[in-house]
């Protein structure tokens, strides 16, 4: 039976250790030869040969495409909770490229000899059963220890993880009647050897996994079937596989219609490499093709049943184009983990999609728009406000577009994706001497930020993240894919700076960068029991200061009555008498109990963070101030002693962000100095303090508040900059596809 799966080829090379490193020029000549996987015979308790786990991680870090694999891991000398860690940071490390071959063990005499008792058949089987079980549940998403109490394998209270980087396959190699029946009922893929086999055995092995499948309500076409094979090029046929390249096809064909979908070539010549992959390979694609074509055999793989058992509802799983299936993420994919959340914001969806070029993206976008669930935008999840993740929707995931490319080195105009974060930046940019003005932390994403504002360390001299974008690229809701600037579609450009995540997804920035060489940062720590007082003379210094200094403030509930502020001042400056001069008002606020000063490149100061898994619903509350008054600053001091906020920030403003117009992007709140933002536990408890202090704002900052009421879209956007963004959104956006964010279109607008 032909179970359609698309056809691989790879190798299986022999690990001896005699030339320890033939064996690894092997493996990278299988890539450069576009072969799919390379994999090395398992034996541990050989001492001419090399261990196949140290092996397939050495040959990682030399290849860069080619899957990996043992060609089979003997499972009762590694234990399967050791092997399931190992495989899995193997799949990070390599950036998904592990698969796991197991067998129940040819290794007996040895083990035997350090003292391990001999299984029968059966009883080997049974362990290897068992040992697929511990594996998949140490990958599994779930924080809950793992207890497990089998015949061969027991665990209490066994910590899980960590997650692999995508599903990793596992086979099970061998022909016995039991282990076939093991491979039909949780196996994703049988490796067996054409030596080992009688005319018959293929079909009957298929069959036999077929019948085990379909009684533990699995769909066979889910197993793969992989088959090790050997051979030799010559000018005539003398035998199966022996004989030209032409006479492989023959010989390879009718296996492949019985199922087989991976061949492994066992070969160190790397003459026979090159002809197999270059003369039977492409050749008995285009056979199988065409056999396919006639029997209108369908090509394609069935998620496993663990997979689709854990699929939403209302989604259309088999619907989803073929260029996204291969990075698609489910909910019962090992990635999910990884992906179902944000920063902040805990999530379940359904589906996230991760296009890697903007013609994927728009293909996302219209795959999200037939479905009726809720749609999310991600870049890379920081957002506080952003409503990247959900409840059974659909996440657009950006993260793979994540290029950063200097366009002009005169201009210092810069090309970077929306899934690179600031932190990337800030390094790529470094040895130019560049930097872009970002956030305060190098784990955000490009996207969310710079459509929205950007209030960094470099703002008060270098002005907001949006002031530095040139053009932006974004595909639309009907899926057009447009560049916007100053001279292409100007009213769109000026709407993306400050509201971009309400028209379109953006698939790349042109920005400009800044020189900017080593920088001052500072970290003052005070006691700020006098926290009134000692708001107002914070602020008062930051309004003072030259628009080289920029200073963010921090605090939080008391701690034993006691209320602590914590600045970070970046000084535009690598001249140490100039740091100190401009930090001196700053150690004058109150009395220090900690401090350090660096000079570091800024690509320091914003280093690349990895990323964090937020559970449950941030609060957060926004508002832009002009002054820190008297009267804002009693009404701050009490909501942080009343206990109700666990994160209070102050960011500076001013300086370089109110040279712009406010009419000139639609971030329009041009005269604010400060940029406020508080945390709370909950929503009614933070608004009992945070409500009296709305009197003190001028506005709020799209990107820190979570209330999605109406009235904050008045307070982020004033009349004419609201009345402008509104009439763009109806002409780019009439069915309001972009409002999951800040919703531009309630009582407005139309909604799918």
């Amino acid at each position: 039976m032909d179970y359609g799966h698309p056809l691989q080829a790879g190798t299986l090379v022999s690990p001896a250790n005699d030339a320890p490193t033939a064996v690894v020029d092997l493996a990278r000549l299988s890539e450069e030869l576009g072969l799919d996987l390379v994999t090395f015979a398992d034996h541990p308790h050989e001492p001419t040969r090399h261990d196949a786990w140290t092996l397939l991680g050495w040959v990682a870090a030399r290849t860069e495409r080619i899957r990996l694999a043992a060609n089979v891991l003997s499972t009762p000398m590694r234990p399967a909770p050791v092997l399931a860690r190992a495989a899995a940071s193997l799949d990070l490390l390599s950036h998904g490229r592990v698969e796991l071959a197991l067998g129940a063990g040819d290794a007996w005499d040895a083990l035997e000899r350090m003292g391990a008792e001999r299984l029968s058949p059966h009883e080997a089987v049974d362990a290897l059963g068992e040992a697929v079980d511990v594996i998949r549940e140490i990958w599994a998403a779930d924080p809950a220890p793992l207890t497990y109490r089998g015949e061969h394998h027991r665990l209490t209270g066994a910590q899980r993880g960590p997650a692999p980087a995508h599903n990793v396959p596992i086979w099970l190699g061998g022909t016995e009647p039991g282990l076939l029946h093991l491979v039909g009922a949780k196996a994703d893929g049988w490796l067996a050897s054409l030596d080992d086999l009688r005319p018959d055995d293929l079909r009957a092995g298929n069959a036999a996994i077929d019948d085990a499948a379909a009684a533990a309500g699995r769909d066979p076409r889910e197993i793969r079937r992989l088959l090790t094979i050997g051979g030799r090029f010559a000018g005539t046929r003398a035998g199966v596989l022996d004989g030209p390249s032409h006479t492989w096809v023959e010989d390879l064909l009718p296996l492949a219609l019985d199922g087989v979908s991976t061949f492994l070539l066992a070969s160190d010549d790397p003459e026979t490499l090159r002809r197999f992959a270059g003369e039977v390979v492409p050749a008995l694609r285009e056979a199988l093709a065409a056999e396919r074509s006639v029997r209108g055999t369908r090509e394609g793989t069935v998620p496993s049943l663990a997979i689709r058992a854990a699929r939403r509802d209302g989604l259309d799983y088999d619907a989803v184009p073929a260029s996204l299936r291969g990075d698609a993420v489910e909910p019962g994919d090992a990635r999910y983990a990884a992906t179902r959340s944000g920063y902040m914001r805990g999530g379940a969806p359904g589906l996230v999609l991760r296009p890697g070029n903007p013609a994927e993206v728009a293909e996302a976008l219209a795959f999200a728009r037939s479905q009726p669930v809720p749609l999310s935008v991600r870049s890379a999840g920081h957002g506080i406000s952003g409503r990247s993740t959900n409840d059974g929707g659909i996440i657009l995931d950006v993260s793979r577009l994540n290029t950063i490319e200097v366009l002009d080195q005169a201009t210092r105009l810069v090309r970077v994706g929306p899934g690179a974060r600031w932190g990337e930046v800030a390094a790529a940019l470094q040895p130019y001497g560049w930097a872009i003005t970002s956030g305060d932390y190098g784990g955000v994403g490009v996207g969310g930020l710079a459509t929205a504002g950007g209030i960094g360390f470099l703002g008060r001299r270098d002005g907001l993240t949006i002031d530095r974008v040139r053009a932006v690229e974004l595909v639309l809701a009907d899926g057009t894919l447009v560049r916007a600037s100053a001279e292409e579609h100007a009213d769109l450009f000026w709407a993306a700076r400050g509201a971009g995540f309400a028209l379109g997804v953006a698939t790349a920035f042109e920005i400009e960068a800044a020189k900017v060489g080593e920088v001052g940062f500072a970290q003052l720590v005070f006691d700020a029991d006098d926290t009134a007082g000692f708001l107002q003379r914070w602020g008062a210094v930051v309004e003072a200061s030259p628009r080289d200094v920029t200073s963010f403030l921090i605090m939080g509930a008391p701690r034993g009555g006691q209320v602590v502020a914590q600045t970070m001042t970046v000084i535009d400056s690598d001249d140490a008498d100039t740091i100190l001069a401009r930090l001196q008002p700053f150690a004058g606020l109150g009395p220090l109990a900690g401090q350090a000063v660096q000079i570091v490149p800024y690509a320091g100061v914003v280093a690349p963070q990895d990323p964090h898994h937020g559970q449950g619903e941030p609060v957060a509350r926004s508002g832009l101030l002009e002054h820190v008054t008297p009267a804002f600053a009693a009404d701050a001091a009490r909501l942080i002693r009343s206990g109700e906020t666990y994160f209070f920030q102050i960011r500076a403003m001013g300086g370089a962000m109110a040279d712009v117009a406010p009419d000139a992007t639609a971030f329009a709140h041009r005269s604010a100095n400060f940029s406020v933002v508080a945390f709370g536990a909950g929503a009614e408890r933070l608004d009992r303090f945070w409500d009296p202090m709305r009197q003190h704002f001028t506005g709020l900052y799209v990107s820190f508040e979570t209330d999605r009421h109406p009235e904050r879209l008045r307070e982020a956007y004033p009349p004419r900059t609201l009345d402008r963004l509104l009439d763009i959104k109806r002409r780019y956006d009439p069915e309001n596809v972009f409002r999951d964010n800040f919703d531009l279109g309630p009582a407005l607008l139309p909604v799918r």
